[in-house]
């Protein structure tokens, strides 16, 4: 890597790290904020999350379309732009229609976010580097959530609506912070539309992508993953520990930082591990331990042990659970990066996005009411939901070519021949 490249990844690695701080700082407190502060009930309060899901969605594939054509770092400065003025509005505002136009257009300038910034990280990038990086990145954005949140959680006062509007008004000065900061970087010429082949941009670029075997299997158990894991953190897990094993809020506090703390401490250890292993057997190991960690929730819950039993192993859930994100945060990323053909990539990682901002959609409408009617068949659904995980992974390792399953034995190759890496082809049907 170049020393532009590299102090390019470094103000990159800054946005991902304020991006995630502004995204931490508010989103806890909305529900509150706008049902109690706001006095506008726990109906609108619910319909602004659901306005958060619903704008990403909406935004998310035009966002890669204009990656392509415009490149990933005017597209994220307008996304910045956007969130800060939603995040100003959102502190602001006093009325429902106010608040949901608000939600809408900061739930529009996160989603964009973060296909953005992967794209920058891949031009940025080279082959060896980049699981490295998109680890760094993982380990940013878990930092600037973790700290958003403690320092948000000092600010709020709920007996003071002007406490909230200092929240998001400091929200919004980050992202234009952020924004600023980004005009700074120099990002080194990538293929854009006018060098992607024919038929590259428009509806040609989804036909291309849906025609791309691999992407459409990494998409399909992309989907499984976010949906039978972060699409329970904070709905069906909670509700399940609560409900059926009996854990107190406090606990499930500890949980959460349980995870966090695993995320932090394995990020770089398994590292290394992880670059030298197929990247589709990687994930499929991610399903087993997911599924040992669904196994301990189940005891938690279903056993009859002792309370501090079902406490330790619904916190080890948790923990589990962190070990597996900490896995992927270096091999989905690069794997998306590497099936995306010249001048892609922003097509490919908005179309990732969208199918996890689906999963988180889908998540928690399932698996809240399931856990909390029926807790038992929920915890036995979604153990087998993550042995499916490492179904598909081994399915789609046969669909993938050697450079873009196990890019350092390629390398390694190469490197014995005394050659140049070639670009990994994307398999397409």
């Amino acid at each position: 890597m170049t020393r532009a490249m590299g102090a390019a990844m470094r103000r990159i690695h800054v946005g991902n790290a304020l991006s995630a701080f502004g995204l931490g700082f508010t989103v806890p407190y909305l529900y509150v904020y706008v049902a109690q502060v706001r006095g506008l009930g726990a109906m609108t309060a619910g319909s602004v999350l659901a306005v958060f899901a619903v704008a990403a969605l909406i935004v998310l594939p035009f966002a890669g379309r204009a990656i392509v054509r415009r490149g990933p770092l005017p597209v994220l400065l307008a996304a910045l732009v956007l969130a800060a003025l939603g995040a100003l509005s959102l502190g602001l505002a006093g009325g429902a229609a106010t608040v949901l136009v608000s939600a809408a257009a900061l739930g529009a300038g996160q989603a964009v976010m973060q296909p953005a910034l992967a794209t920058m990280i891949v031009d940025c990038s080279s082959a060896e580097t980049r699981s490295r990086a998109f680890a760094m990145q993982f380990f940013l954005q878990n930092l600037g959530l973790g700290v958003g949140g403690l320092i948000g959680g000092h600010l709020v006062d709920t007996s003071r609506v002007s406490s909230f509007t200092l929240l998001f008004a400091i929200e919004a000065a980050v992202f234009l912070l952020l924004a600023v900061l980004m005009t700074t970087v120099r990002m080194p010429h990538a293929p854009r539309v006018e060098d992607a082949p024919a038929g590259s941009t428009g509806r040609g670029a989804w036909r291309r992508l849906l025609g791309n075997r691999a992407m459409v299997q990494l998409c399909v158990l992309g989907f499984v993953l976010f949906f039978a894991c972060y699409g329970q953190f904070e709905s069906g897990l909670s509700a399940y520990g609560v409900e059926a094993a009996g854990i107190s809020t406090s606990t499930l506090g500890t949980a959460l930082a349980a995870n966090t703390l695993v995320i932090v401490v394995a990020q770089f250890a398994v590292l290394k591990f992880v670059e030298r292993r197929r990247r589709s057997r990687v994930i499929a190991a991610v399903g087993v331990i997911w599924a040992v960690a669904w196994a301990a929730a189940a005891y938690a819950g279903l056993g009859h042990g002792s309370q501090a039993m079902a406490t330790a192993a619904f916190v080890s859930t948790y923990a589990l659970f962190g070990l597996g994100e900490a896995m992927l945060s270096p091999t989905l990323a690069p794997l998306v990066a590497d099936l995306a053909p010249t001048g892609l990539a922003g097509q490919y990682n908005s179309a990732f996005a969208l199918v996890k901002q689906l999963a988180l959609a889908v998540g928690p409408a399932v698996g809240g009411p399931l856990a909390a009617a029926l807790p038992g068949p929920y915890v036995v659904t979604f153990l087998v939901f993550a042995l499916g995980v490492s179904a598909l992974a081994l399915r789609l390792g046969r669909a993938l070519t050697t450079a873009q399953d196990h890019p350092w034995a390629a390398r390694s190759r190469v490197v014995a021949r005394g050659g140049a890496a070639a670009e990994p082809v994307a398999a397409e049907a």
